[in-house]
This record gives C-alpha cells, sequence and structure tokens, in this order.
C-alpha cells in the first residue's frame, strides 16, 4: 500500500504537536509495512494533515476524483479557542471551516475519543477512526546523562527541584497558571519550552511572560533532542494545558518516565487516572498541593504505571490502526465510484 501524506505549510507547523504527529505517522506506516511516497500521483490514499486553505481545495479535487483520501482531525473548535487574539470570536466560523475540511475524507482520524465526540457533536457522520498520535518508545528512553547535561547547560544545580513544561506561549497551554504557581512556590525552578508570536497571543499571556517571576524561565523552541535531556533531567513534568485532542507531549513525558502532572480535562478521562498513573489537578490550588507532594516525596511516585499505560500508544500499535483506517478509506471509495 502507497500512501502520501499532505500537510500545508510544514515549516509553519513543525513546531507544533502536529508536526510531530506527522512525524510518527510516517514512523508508524513505514514499521507495518506501508510506503509513503513523494508523488501524490503514486498514491493509493491521500492523508491530508492541515485545515488550511489549499488542504480543503486538494481534499475536494480528490474527492470528484474518486481518490481515497483520510482526513485527521488533529484540531477542534474548543482547542481553537484561547489561542490567539480574536479566536474566541472567530471559534463558530473555525467549526464550521474545519467541519466542511473533514467531511470530504472517505474516513477521519482522531487522536482521542474525546475529540471523536467533539466531532459528532458537530454533526459529522463519516466513519470516524481514534488513533492516538503515538510514541516510538525506543526513540524516548531516559537518560541521566542528558539530564546532567541539560542542567549544565540551563543553569540548574544537582540540587535544584525542576519543574518543566512545553507547547506554544498561548491562554489555551496554561501558560498564566504557570507563571502563578512558579509564583506561589519559589524554592522551585520553572522552565517552559515552546515559543509563540507574543503581539498575536493577547495582553495577559503577554504580561505573565514578560513579568515571570526570577525562578521561571522561557527557553523557546528547542529541538527534539534537548527537549528529551529535559525531561530526563527535570523533576516534574508540569501540563497545565486547558484542552487538547491527544497533548503528544504528555505521552513522551510518560514515555520519558518523568513524573506528570496535567490539569483534570476531559481528553485524560479515557486514559489517565488521577493518583494512579499520573496525577491531576482541577484549581491552582490543586498545582500546588500535587507539586510540593511529588516533588517532596510524600505522594507515590507513578512513573512505572504512566509508561505501561503510554505502550499501549506505541508506533508499531499506532501503525497497525492507520493501515486499517488506510484501507478502510479505499474500500469507501471503491465503493463510492461503483455507485456512479
Amino acid at each position: 500500500m502507497k500512501v502520501y501524506i499532505y500537510s500545508e505549510a510544514m515549516n509553519s507547523i513543525r513546531k507544533s504537536g502536529v508536526g510531530r504527529a506527522i512525524y510518527h505517522q510516517m514512523n508508524a506506516a513505514d514499521k507495518n509495512g506501508v510506503e509513503i511516497v513523494d508523488d501524490i500521483k503514486d498514491a493509493d490514499v491521500v492523508h491530508i494533515n492541515t485545515v488550511l486553505p489549499r488542504s480543503l481545495a486538494l481534499a475536494r479535487r480528490l474527492k470528484k476524483k474518486g481518490v481515497p483520501l483520510v482526513y485527521h482531525a488533529h484540531s477542534t473548535r474548543e482547542d481553537f479557542r484561547n489561542s490567539y487574539i480574536g479566536a474566541n470570536a472567530a471559534a463558530e466560523l473555525f467549526k464550521k471551516w474545519i467541519v466542511s475540511c473533514y467531511t470530504k475524507g472517505d474516513v477521519i482520524v482522531t487522536p482521542s475519543e474525546y475529540s471523536k465526540s467533539l466531532l459528532r457533536g458537530y454533526g459529522i457522520k463519516n466513519r470516524i477512526f481514534v488513533i492516538s498520535n503515538g510514541i516510538d518508545l525506543g526513540d524516548y528512553v531516559r537518560s541521566e546523562k542528558a539530564g546532567r547535561k541539560f542542567r549544565r547547560k540551563f543553569g540548574f544545580s544537582e540540587n535544584d527541584k525542576v519543574i518543566m513544561s512545553a507547547g506554544l506561549l498561548m491562554k489555551r497551554k496554561g501558560v498564566d497558571d504557570f507563571v502563578r504557581l512558579a509564583r506561589r512556590l519559589p524554592q522551585y525552578k520553572f522552565i517552559w519550552f515552546g515559543d509563540a508570536n507574543l503581539n498575536l497571543v493577547g495582553k495577559e499571556i503577554r504580561n505573565a511572560v514578560k513579568n515571570a517571576p526570577s525562578n521561571c524561565f522561557f527557553a523557546g523552541y528547542v529541538s527534539k533532542p534537548v527537549l528529551q535531556a529535559a525531561l530526563s533531567g527535570s523533576d516534574l513534568f508540569l501540563f497545565p494545558s486547558r484542552e487538547e485532542t491527544e497533548g503528544i507531549v504528555v505521552l513522551e513525558a510518560l514515555a520519558m518516565k518523568t513524573p506528570v502532572l496535567l490539569r483534570d480535562i476531559p481528553v485524560y478521562d479515557e486514559w489517565l487516572k488521577n493518583g494512579e498513573n499520573a496525577y491531576a489537578a482541577k484549581s491552582l490550588d490543586e498545582f500546588e498541593e500535587l507539586a510540593k507532594g511529588i516533588l517532596e516525596g510524600e505522594l507515590p511516585d507513578l512513573t512505572e504505571e504512566g509508561y505501561k499505560t503510554v505502550s499501549e500508544k506505541s508506533i508499531d500499535k499506532v501503525g497497525a490502526k492507520l493501515k486499517e483506517a488506510y484501507l478502510a478509506a479505499i474500500e469507501a471509495a471503491t465503493k463510492k465510484k461503483n455507485r456512479r
């Protein structure tokens, strides 16, 4: 089977979760005997990952030609909100736009049951496959040496207790609460990886970043090896995001056996349980209490249970499910042709 994976504006999205998801798709396909081709004319199936104008135009052309199409639903109205200036006002228009994109697919792929439920709530009736973005467990292995290198690079001592996070700098990702927590916990070091144009994210987030306390650092976008080193060298991965369709960086932290503290939001309900394989907080007070409990050794270490959980989302298992979705798209497109 030959698949063409299409992603518009890859240079712009490579720093995002969608960019990492595309890399995982290629890796997963390769591990399951699916050939990724560079020429769309050679493909048995086309897999579209983006919702920009050229993506929709391509989907329309493919649909007219009867080419089997998988549309990947990475984005929702809910995770568009609280991103950039004007996003909340435009959220309903964005929903209509992504519905027009996703419904062009013979099948839709989305990373969680939660995001599937949102799509159904939009009235989408296409067949939907729930397939995790996945994680390459062989590529995400904790390294004490890399962890020490991370601490030296960013000026942390062996005795510092380091809380890290990663994601675009926007309200949805919870940057504001990350800064508030750093202010409440001056005994710990906080570092955030990821960037954004601060002129586009609103005054609240802009001020939070610019006026962060001295124990809170913003390191900008870093390469994958640096992020892996940070996960190895940090004492806690704190992910205060308010909305996700899965959260690839959470998979990465669990795979690296870094203690994980999340905001308690619906997307995690199906696979992460507070106090069993990760910790989850509903408020800033709970974030503070749980962070101190984890870092001071007052709460059980859940990293092994977290690793067992993320192992179910390994790349080889994801690839098998993707292959099933590709075959379903071919079958659906063939039936449509035969009805004409």
